[in-house]
């Protein structure tokens, strides 16, 4: 017996796909928008986050299903890093960033994450 999974309507519902939520502050009320990552134009508003994510499960099948009836290609979830890289850096970078991870008391690993974060968070505020 064969162990190919067919990809058919229930296979990709069964997908562990990115779901991305965000509050929107709106002159009237605040709302929630929500999307698929993966699946461009898979999207919608609600009230609430539990009816949007009911409401996200709906589209998600309608789009998977019109995908399916045309035969177009759909995309699966993004696999998650593993959380590791190696990171080349000048020799001076390096020095600098040990001496600052010292005089805060922690590793060099947490003070490049804890810069890394920030950095992020400055940009999301601009």
């Amino acid at each position: 017996m064969s162990n190919i999974k067919v990809k058919d309507i229930n296979y990709y519902m069964s997908l562990d796909y990115t779901v991305v939520i965000n509050k929107v502050k709106d002159e009237e009320k605040p709302y929630y928008y929500g999307k698929i990552a993966e699946l461009d134009g898979c999207h919608t508003t609600s009230d609430t986050v539990e009816e949007l994510l009911e409401e996200l499960e709906e589209v998600k099948q309608d789009y998977i299903e019109i995908k399916l009836e045309y035969g177009d290609p759909i995309p699966e979830p993004n696999e998650l890093p593993s959380g590791k890289i190696v990171l080349r850096m000048p020799k001076t970078l390096h020095w600098r960033l040990a001496g600052e991870a010292k005089q805060e008391g922690v590793s060099l690993n947490q003070y490049m994450i804890y810069k890394l974060s920030q950095s992020i968070r400055e940009d999301e505020t601009q």
